[in-house]
């Protein structure tokens, strides 16, 4: 009995080359059930959970990695499934997160021919409106509506306070208000 125990430790301290075939079986074997069950209860699917180790054991035996022992053998592997699995999960949400965006933007914008037209009515009122503006106050508001400038640079392109850009945008928007109506202002996400 203790010769038989002596024996299983000096097995464990034997290096391992996951290349050579029989090597690769030995870590096989001991390794591939526990690797499966950690790897199932991260991702929590059967067939994904034996792919990921699968695929650990063989990049181990593609790289023809030489373990000294082969408890070094299940901790590098457990490492490997780990992450892989993880990132399984994470690639997965973020699929699942693309997905349901793609689906809440295609019930956004299905639109018919009479959204476009009244859209593109918005447009040419909200055109003209800014047409009637004074210079200065037309002047900001395409700076920071078209041009997408912050007050300070608006500031500094005008040569004006930071204040008086804010002022001068607050009054233009005020005035393309009355201009446009708001009632007739079509706006559609």
């Amino acid at each position: 009995m203790l010769n038989s125990v002596e024996e299983n430790q000096q097995d464990v301290s034997v290096a391992l080359n996951a290349a050579n075939q029989v090597d690769f079986k030995t870590i096989y074997d001991s390794c591939m059930q526990m690797l499966f069950r950690i790897s199932y209860k991260i991702v929590n699917d059967e067939e994904a959970a034996e792919d990921l180790v699968h695929d650990s054991l063989i990049k181990a035996n593609e790289k023809g990695l030489v373990f000294p022992s082969l408890n070094d053998a299940k901790y590098w592997l457990i490492r490997v499934v780990k992450n892989a699995s993880l990132n399984y999960i994470k690639r997965k949400d973020r699929e699942r997160k693309a997905y349901e965006k793609v689906l809440y933007e295609e019930h956004r914008k299905s639109q018919n021919g009479e959204t476009d037209l009244l859209r593109e009515e918005t447009k040419e009122k909200a055109r003209e409106a800014l047409k009637k503006l004074p210079k200065n106050l037309r002047e900001v508001l395409m700076l920071r509506e078209y041009g997408d400038l912050n007050y300070k640079e608006i500031g500094k392109v005008l040569g004006i306070t930071e204040g008086n850009v804010k002022v001068r945008v607050f009054r233009a928007r005020e005035q393309l208000l009355k201009l446009i109506g708001a009632d007739d202002v079509f706006l559609s996400n």
